[in-house]
């Protein structure tokens, strides 16, 4: 059965984990438009969780991923991005590199921001180099 509403189409919304698997899509392409190499997505231990693992120019970069839709009346992505977020980060981090011995490595924290229409289009990326 299915159903019709009378005037306006109902709007398409997006759930946060939708928003949120699309900006990391945008950010990967981005990443690697600019000569980025993945290394890992979405990696996972106890102390959290890292968005993006990448490598550029002998570095390893982690990179916290940031999706909004719509105006910007909460903010922008990158300023939700607060110091509990980057402690978190930090601290995956480092787990990462005692579990890959790439512990001689020069590392960078990186934040994408996505912006996406309703529909889920990447309006922009916004690349924040050594955010924290």
């Amino acid at each position: 059965m299915v159903e019709h509403r009378s005037g306006k189409e109902s709007e398409l919304r997006l759930t946060r984990q939708q928003k949120g698997r699309l900006g990391e899509e945008a950010a990967c392409h981005w990443l690697r438009e600019n000569d980025y190499r993945i290394i890992r997505q979405n990696w996972r231990c106890r102390s959290g969780e890292i968005d993006i693992i990448a490598s550029s120019e002998g570095l390893i970069v982690f990179v916290e991923v940031r999706s909004r839709s719509g105006a910007a009346q909460y903010g922008t992505p990158q300023e939700s991005v607060d110091m509990r977020k980057m402690q978190q980060v930090r601290s995956t981090a480092s787990v990462y590199l005692q579990m890959t011995g790439e512990t001689d490595h020069q590392i960078r924290f990186d934040v994408i921001a996505v912006m996406l229409d309703r529909a889920g289009e990447t309006v922009s990326v916004n690349h924040i180099i050594n955010a924290f």
